[in-house]
């Protein structure tokens, strides 16, 4: 629910993790996430470029991932690692629902 609230990389999500978490595999991780998602308090989507008034640019999440989608995207190892280029444009961030912000902390 924190990166969510940071709007953080699947990546972020497994360094915040204890272990024998942090170093499980997808579908150990895909388990934390999705009753999270199901239970409608977290939503995830891929980052999108932005542009800022001012013409900064920048990244912002895009469309929330439809469930269906979900188990296959998160099975794949590649989307819970740091981008190799450093391109974060893409990847998959969490964000908070309206009913995760009402969660109090």
């Amino acid at each position: 629910m924190i990166n969510a609230s940071e709007i953080d990389l699947l990546p972020g999500v497994r360094g915040d993790l204890d272990e024998p978490l942090a170093s499980g595999g997808p579908s150990d991780l895909a388990e934390i996430l999705l009753p999270l998602v199901d239970e409608g308090w977290v939503e995830v989507c891929r980052l999108v470029p932005w542009i800022a008034p001012d013409g900064a640019r920048g990244l912002q999440p895009g469309p929330s991932i439809p469930r269906q989608d979900l188990p296959a995207l998160l099975a794949d190892a590649e989307n819970w690692e740091y981008p190799d280029d450093g391109e974060w444009s893409g990847r998959l961030t969490l964000v908070l629902t309206e009913a995760g912000r009402r969660i109090p902390r």
